[in-house]
């Protein structure tokens, strides 16, 4: 029969097995639409069903059950993460331990090194080619640990540098072209023209905090990337004479400089761009959205992203969402590898486009929506992302690389501590939590 299985009853019903019967296998019929000969696919999924990101993945399971129909049947869970981010990730660290984990989980993008690192998930089987040429650039090398594909994105995301079109046109300044962006010292030089004009509207030429958080190694890591380092080796088991090397340091001290030189407000003002007190900001895709819905008379535009003086032209710009991958548990890798494939197909990404407006993952998926084309702040973030979109650090130790990049760039930009001695302080921070990831390279 077709799968139009509601995956919410599929998922409750698995959930009263498993109560009633242990960590017994499931077997057909016991699972409404899974049935004999089929292969049973488990997922979990970091929502809950009644939310438009979580009617995604519901529906984008049911069109894999149809297509799949008689081969494989997906069985998806939704497990919420709660305000701090917990929930769905204490569920997976508690069943890593269990050995309860299902065939397919979701992962946030800059977690899956540490997945990977620490067994939690396996390589997929092998892709095409063609196959990988589909998602954006990004996505791949995301999802890509020492030369092995462990994951494929549900969707991309971006940061913008957005202005005031009329606030800039009012100062006389001009927008690059993203192939020639302002470097740091041309951002200075607008931000100090544009001090008396903002002064006049009771603002700040640029809207910018340092949010505790993943935030701030979101929006500003680009900042190091574009001075030709990275924070982490490409082994992702080397932080020394990178988190703390010379282009790390001069971003640091950049971002103190705009504090000094009251470019930005020490202290976060809420709205202030918005409120038309700000000529900058740098925010998230969805700023765009809350401008059009909730500030329509912002004229709103999207600027290249601001690289370092030294920049090459290489790819520098913030990336990275939740992917799908294979955990360690799943015996049979070719069809949890398929199940990844649809989740983060074309098809999945306009269903999660249209229900979200999550940036979708592949090319294909751009291709089809017209606001990618037709707008042009929309545009320029894709566009963005296709042509200079960066992974965030990739290893095992990434959680202790993004809370260090935090406090280290709130220590020395905020408080003007030494940014040489705090990044040296924050590189022997994360040493010692790679440790245990280098002695195992070594066995």
């Amino acid at each position: 029969m077709k799968k139009a299985i509601s995956a919410g009853i599929s998922a409750l019903l698995l959930a009263g097995c498993l109560s009633g019967c242990g960590k017994s296998e499931i077997q057909p019929g016991d699972v409404v639409g899974f049935d004999e000969g089929e292969i049973l696919v488990s997922m979990w999924v970091h929502t809950i069903e009644d939310t438009p990101e979580g009617e995604a993945y519901k529906k984008s399971v049911e069109s894999f059950n149809e297509n799949y129909n008689g081969k494989y049947f997906a069985n998806v869970e939704f497990i919420p993460r709660n305000d701090s981010g917990g929930g769905y990730s204490d569920k997976i660290n508690a069943s890593v331990m269990s050995g309860d984990l299902p065939d397919v989980i979701t992962v946030d993008g800059p977690n899956v090194s540490a997945y990977a690192a620490n067994g939690i998930i396996q390589p997929l089987s092998e892709l095409s080619e063609d196959e990988k040429s589909r998602y954006l650039d990004s996505i791949i090398e995301q999802g890509t640990v020492n030369g092995k594909l462990y994951a494929l994105g549900a969707m991309e995301s971006s940061v913008g540098l957005y202005y005031n079109k009329a606030i800039l046109a009012e100062a006389g300044i001009e927008i690059p072209t993203p192939d020639d962006p302002w470097t740091w010292t041309e951002f200075s030089e607008i931000l100090e023209k544009l001090k008396p004009v903002m002064a006049e509207k009771n603002g700040y030429p640029l809207d910018m905090t340092f949010p505790v958080g993943e935030a701030s190694i979101y929006y500003y890591a680009p900042f190091v990337w574009s001075g030709g380092t990275d924070l982490v080796s490409d082994s992702g088991l080397e932080v020394s004479g990178y988190f703390n090397s010379e282009p790390v340091v001069n971003a640091m001290q950049y971002f103190r400089c705009m504090v000094e030189n009251k470019y930005m407000s020490a202290a976060p003002i809420e709205k202030l761009f918005e409120s038309g007190r700000a000529a900058f900001k740098f925010d998230g895709a969805w700023e765009v959205n809350t401008i059009y819905q909730s500030y329509p008379d912002i004229e709103l535009g999207v600027a290249p992203y601001v690289v370092s003086d030294t920049w090459d032209g290489g790819r520098y710009t913030p990336t990275g969402s939740w992917a799908y991958a294979a955990t360690s548990k799943a015996k049979n890798i070719e069809a949890a590898t398929e199940l990844v494939k649809w989740m983060s197909n074309e098809e999945s990404g306009l269903l999660l486009y249209e229900l979200t407006k999550s940036l979708p993952s592949t090319y294909g998926a751009y291709d089809k929506i017209d606001v990618f084309t037709e707008d042009e702040n929309y545009r320029h973030l894709y566009e963005q992302l296709r042509d200079y979109g960066h992974p965030r650090p990739k290893t095992p130790v990434y959680p202790q690389v993004s809370t260090s990049f935090q406090q280290a760039l709130e220590g020395i930009a905020l408080s003007g501590k030494d940014a040489q001695s705090e990044l040296d302080k924050s590189t022997e921070r994360i040493n010692a939590k790679l440790e245990r990831y280098k002695r195992e390279n070594e066995e």
